[in-house]
């Protein structure tokens, strides 16, 4: 049985309760596994455990970062003062490390000492640091040099209570890793960047700024390198800044960078090394399960985000979670990205206030996404003209064969729309197989042409089996002048090559998406809810016939979150969905005609589609052979 969906089928699940108790609240929601590898590498201090927090924009991870961060017992071995001394050298700067809010009080007795204030002996007694002792003891011989006496204090740690967290908006070479102010000392001159700034803390940086300066990516390798042997050992010298070398601050600075799992992946391909230096990389998913707790945490996300806004009552709510739904296509699951909510909270708050309203309802949220629909549908409405006119050849009644409506999603920005695509198919004697025009004419990206060549394999697997495939067939995407990728397309590009051989027409009113194995095996595609939008919209331009509707493979079931308007059509029997479970479910919706199964002797029923296509196959291995 061909299962027709029914408005029913397609209903979202919904809280159990209402969402007025739901305080307002930032905590990310719907990322545990990503939250507790996040919190280890925190909380681990040794170099080499940098980490690599990749996800999509707007999934929080940044927010996740600083919560965490915020949650860290304190060290307050990680809170200490530094300060760059004179040295005696022009191009050797010493550093100096002090007890938190210690690096002044070091300050004021030095000038006192250079003073003649303190004596060499109360100095080395109250500050009995190894170090420190040595920088005063050489003093003396600078004795004429009152810039001797003057620290630069590049650490103060005196009113940090936490560890510092600095995020870097715009890396560069100086923002990173300083420079050297004019007309000073070497020693006053240097001003750290947030590396240093950094020490004993946490750096947040976007990964793809970072990594797409391959200079600064190089020099940032070597502070990491650097910091490891800074670590062990007083003696190794920093990198240059201008013409002076500072020493390394040695305190471990922990980079954070936040990117993309592409840019994760190319990292490691392309360095060897790059998991040494990141050896902690949680990973943000997309997705969450629709439940009652991610419910109640995208609800408390978007009180906080509308702390300025209008009230939302429930029905805003719940048109809220559709829309995160339908974001993640898949009615079993919710969007992560939920900034894209507050973007549409804020957009229905717009609506509510024009009208006057208190509060935000589930009609002001509809309303907001109906504009945004209707903003960025010009491309849709000329291509739903061309359509009307005739400009463009598409039928959306009777049948012909070799010839079937596919779907396709034009993208326009952060925009997309569905439309249909009509594929058509051709057969001739011959041995070339299938020829994919798209390819032919540089038009067809590498996973289409991989779906092109699974439909031989379908041919071979299922009906050439006693006899060679000897066909010469064109497809292609009639009237389509940009570039074709993806395999959702392959099923309707199936229905109309096996058309052709059959010489069998196919109807019009049907439009076909969905990807196919060698096997026949059926497999869910992306876009769905435009395609079917697409073409319902394509439809409705000369008046809905009431056989209308989509065909799609029935994992895609639970993708499916349509509009209010095609709901109705589907109450109102003037639009369908059907899902299909295998090849030839498909194959008698669209024809009528009894697909067939092989019998005992592994021959197809007379008369059925698949004998049609059997045969059609060996005559053009015959005439293949004979023209030979």
């Amino acid at each position: 049985m061909i299962r027709e969906l029914k408005t029913e089928e397609l209903k979202l699940s919904a809280a159990t309760s209402s969402f007025s108790d739901i305080l307002p609240g930032t905590a990310i929601t719907g990322q545990e596994k990503a939250i507790s590898l996040l919190r280890l590498g925190l909380s681990i201090d040794r170099v080499g455990y940098n980490i690599f927090l990749s996800g999509y924009d707007g999934s929080g991870r940044l927010t996740a970062i600083m919560e965490e961060i915020g949650k860290l017992p304190v060290k307050t071995e990680m809170l200490q003062d530094a300060a760059y001394v004179w040295s005696g050298q022009s191009q050797s700067i010493k550093l100096l490390m002090f007890p938190k809010g210690k690096a002044r009080e070091f300050q004021d007795d030095l000038l006192n000492f250079g003073k003649g204030e303190i004596p060499l002996k109360s100095l080395n007694e109250k500050w009995n640091d190894r170090k420190i002792q040595a920088f005063v003891s050489s003093l003396p011989s600078f004795e004429d040099n009152q810039d001797a006496y003057k620290i630069n204090i590049v650490l103060d740690r005196s009113q940090e209570a936490e560890r510092k967290a600095i995020i870097e908006t715009h890396p560069s070479h100086q923002s990173l890793f300083g420079l050297l102010r004019n007309g000073m000392p070497s020693h006053l001159a240097v001003e750290i960047g947030s590396y240093q700034r950094s020490a004993g803390g946490f750096l947040i940086m976007n990964a793809e700024e970072v990594t797409g300066d391959e200079a600064l990516w190089k020099t940032l390798k070597r502070y990491l390198e650097m910091t490891q042997r800074a670590l062990s050992s007083d003696a190794v010298p920093g990198e240059m800044i201008g013409h002076v070398r500072p020493d390394p601050i040695p305190l471990l600075t922990k980079i954070i960078l936040i990117g993309t799992e592409d840019t994760y992946n190319h990292l490691i391909e392309k360095d060897d090394k790059f998991t040494r230096y990141f050896r902690i990389a949680p990973e943000f998913d997309y997705t969450m399960p629709r439940n009652e707790t991610n419910m109640a945490g995208t609800v408390r996300y978007l009180k906080a985000a509308g702390k300025d806004f209008l009230p939302a009552d429930d029905s805003a709510f719940i048109e809220m979670l559709r829309y995160s739904s339908w974001i993640a296509e898949d009615r079993e699951k919710l969007t992560t990205e939920l900034s894209l909510l507050g973007d549409l909270l804020e957009e229905a708050n717009l609506g509510a206030e024009n009208k006057g309203k208190n509060s935000i309802s589930g009609e002001e949220v509809e309303e907001a996404l109906y504009k945004r629909d209707w903003h960025a549908s010009l491309s849709e409405e000329s291509i739903n003209e061309e359509i009307r006119k005739g400009a463009m050849v598409i039928s959306l009644s009777g049948a012909k064969v070799g010839i079937v409506n596919g779907l396709a999603v034009m993208d326009r920005g952060a925009s997309s729309f569905g439309t249909p695509a009509v594929i058509s198919a051709t057969v001739a004697p011959g041995n070339e197989g299938i020829v994919n025009i798209e390819h032919e004419a540089g038009l067809s990206g590498g996973i289409h042409d991989k779906g092109l060549l699974i439909l031989e394999g379908f041919l071979r697997h299922r009906y050439a089996r006693t006899f060679p495939l000897s066909l010469y067939a064109g497809i292609c995407f009639e009237q389509s002048y940009a570039e074709v990728d993806g395999d959702s397309a392959s099923l309707g590009e199936l229905y109309a090559l096996l058309s052709a051989i059959a010489e069998i027409p196919l109807r019009q009113d049907i439009a076909v998406t969905g990807s196919v194995s060698q096997m026949g095996a059926l497999q869910p595609v992306g876009g769905i809810n435009e395609k079917i939008q697409g073409f319902f919209n394509a439809c409705s331009v000369s008046g809905l016939t009431g056989t209308q509707g989509v065909m799609l493979p029935k994992q895609n079931i639970s993708s499916l979150i349509l509009p209010r308007s095609i709901e109705k059509a589907l109450d109102d029997n003037k639009f369908h969905i059907w899902a299909i479970s295998d090849v030839d479910e498909g194959i008698e919706l669209l024809t009528g005609i009894r697909s067939g199964q092989r019998d005992r002797k592994g021959a197809f029923p007379p008369s059925s589609f698949n004998r049609r296509v059997e045969d059609g196959l060996r005559n053009l291995c015959r005439y293949s052979q004979d023209k030979g």
